[in-house]
């Protein structure tokens, strides 16, 4: 009797994207809670054990704008990237069967970091199912949208439930500043946003989770 591939059983991989690279940032520690809520959860009864979930952090690669000679689309069938940090980049996003992008919003849109590390890559991606979750004054929607679109057009999968997690009690008055915000300013994601967000936002994380899990099926 044949028995199945070694890796037929084996745990799903599952890379947790922290988007924002700004020198005082919350990314990681937004990251950070979002793997923390999910690893607390059941794993899909449908896979043979719990996906493993591990921090990516864009910022540690020190991606400059794209600067290959060769179109993304061409590694590794038709060509090679010639440096470094691409090879790197490439291989680290090679390892995960599914992703989950954690994304803050600046200006109204997707942080220029985010996409550019996207658009290094094609093939190390394509067709993954992906989860996105978003933060932000208004709860990163814009941003998610704008990563939903790119990712689609990639042909990753993204499942249809994007959480979103905004800073709370805003101040019109003072252009919808609050402590949260203050704090994410000086790089720091204070207890009372975190705790709220952690709580608030855990149904709707663990739907996304479930969606995610669903397709890595």
């Amino acid at each position: 009797m044949s028995q199945a591939p070694i890796d037929a059983q084996a745990p799903k991989k599952i890379g947790v994207i922290i988007g924002s690279t700004r020198p005082n940032r919350i990314g990681p520690q937004v990251a950070a809670l979002v793997k923390s809520v999910l690893e607390e959860s059941a794993s899909d009864k449908t896979l043979t054990a719990s996906p493993i979930l591990s921090l990516i952090d864009i910022a540690s690669f020190n991606l400059p704008p794209f600067d290959e000679s060769i179109l993304p689309a061409m590694v590794p069938a038709q060509a090679q990237f010639a440096h470094e940090h691409s090879k790197l980049w490439s291989a680290e996003i090679g390892k995960y069967d599914a992703y989950v992008f954690v994304t803050a919003e600046w200006n109204f849109g997707l942080p220029g970091s985010t996409k550019n590390a996207i658009d290094y890559l094609y093939n190390a991606w394509i067709g993954k199912p992906v989860m996105i979750v978003s933060y932000g004054i208004m709860g990163g929607k814009s941003a998610s949208e704008s990563l939903q679109k790119t990712l689609n057009g990639m042909h990753l999968h993204v499942v249809d439930t994007r959480p979103s997690m905004t800073f709370p009690d805003p101040d019109p008055a003072q252009h919808n500043m609050s402590p949260g915000l203050l704090g994410a300013m000086g790089g720091k994601l204070i207890d009372p946003v975190a705790e709220k967000w952690r709580t608030e936002s855990k149904d709707e994380l663990l739907k996304a989770y479930g969606e995610l899990q669903a397709k890595l099926v």
